[in-house]
């Protein structure tokens, strides 16, 4: 399962960034070229950061690939050092469940609110569910590696 959401994560995130690219280079195209910039563009490449960033949240983090200093586990005993990452992994789990239910509470009310961006009119609760669903499958990730360490 955990697998099958990692490789639909990744595809995601190569389409996003397709898309960021897309994006940014019809907008200098339009711009220099025939003096017609991409409207919306700018609040359409923050959106499709946003999304960016949440859908490779998870990914980094079943990776291992995020940073991760570990100057004080390396002059510990092997034990020590490795409760300590596990210690770490927990915290940092538990810290992205906070994000997953505000990001999850905030995106009801904006649905409720029927918040929306201003050039575009684009809603904003699908990018902020799909940030909390993002931050609770990066605590998933999160829990299943300090489980395996």
């Amino acid at each position: 399962m955990l697998r099958v959401l990692s490789g639909g994560l990744e595809i995601l995130s190569g389409l996003l960034l397709i898309a960021l690219m897309a994006v940014t280079g019809l907008d200098v195209i339009g711009r220099y070229l025939v003096d017609a910039p991409l409207p919306g563009a700018f609040e359409l490449t923050e959106m499709i950061l946003g999304a960016l960033v949440f859908a490779a949240l998870p990914l980094v983090g079943r990776s291992g690939g995020h940073v991760e200093v570990d100057l004080l586990t390396t002059l510990l005993p092997d034990r020590i050092g490795r409760g300590l990452l596990w210690l770490a992994a927990v915290v940092a789990a538990g810290v992205l469940l906070v994000f997953a239910w505000r990001l999850g509470a905030l995106g009801l009310q904006q649905a409720e609110d029927g918040t929306r961006s201003i050039s575009l009119g684009l809603p904003f609760a699908p990018l902020a569910l799909f940030g909390a669903a993002s931050c609770l499958c990066a605590a998933i990730f999160g829990f299943v590696r300090a489980a395996r360490s």
